[in-house]
């Protein structure tokens, strides 16, 4: 069966955390129209702060994309994983994996806070948003509201 898959990464510093430059990146969209991908391959878009968050797509290889993907009866596990284990919010019990069924999809979002290891540079920031549909899908698939939403977001205080 076929699986899609659109990973989205927006990153920010403290530039961006309030005021017009905030208003710009909670404006960036969660999901983009796909582009023809071979089969191994999963649609990428990054947007950055330093680009006005413009968005930039790309391929990478679905085994570099952090999600678990597991085809068992008939159905698709999605799972994102945590990565790294240091970075701020804590996750002690996240949600559980989402078991697709064939034409579903699932929008799953994940936002993480950083500072560098010797304390010399501020704060960043970035949000990952992983778009996964099972089964045959159209360009706009992700372009409309989700089977399955998990918002597993977190305060970035």
């Amino acid at each position: 069966m076929e699986i899609t898959v659109q990973w989205i990464r927006t990153s920010w510093t403290k530039e961006s955390r309030g005021g017009a430059a905030a208003a710009r990146r909670n404006a960036a969209p969660v999901g983009f129209r796909l582009p023809v991908v071979a089969p191994s391959l999963a649609h990428v878009v990054r947007m950055h702060e330093r680009d006005d968050f413009e968005p930039y797509d790309g391929q990478e290889a679905l085994r570099s994309v952090n999600v678990q993907l597991r085809e068992t009866d008939g159905r698709l596990r999605v799972q994102p994983r945590v990565d790294p284990l240091f970075a701020i919010p804590p996750r002690p019990r996240r949600p559980p994996a989402v078991r697709l069924a064939p034409g579903q999809w699932v929008r799953w979002q994940l936002n993480y806070r950083f500072s560098s290891a010797a304390g010399v540079r501020d704060w960043s920031y970035w949000m990952d948003t992983f778009n996964i549909a099972y089964g045959p899908v159209g360009a706009d698939v992700f372009l409309a509201a989700p089977t399955v939403h998990v918002d597993e977001r977190g305060s970035l205080r």
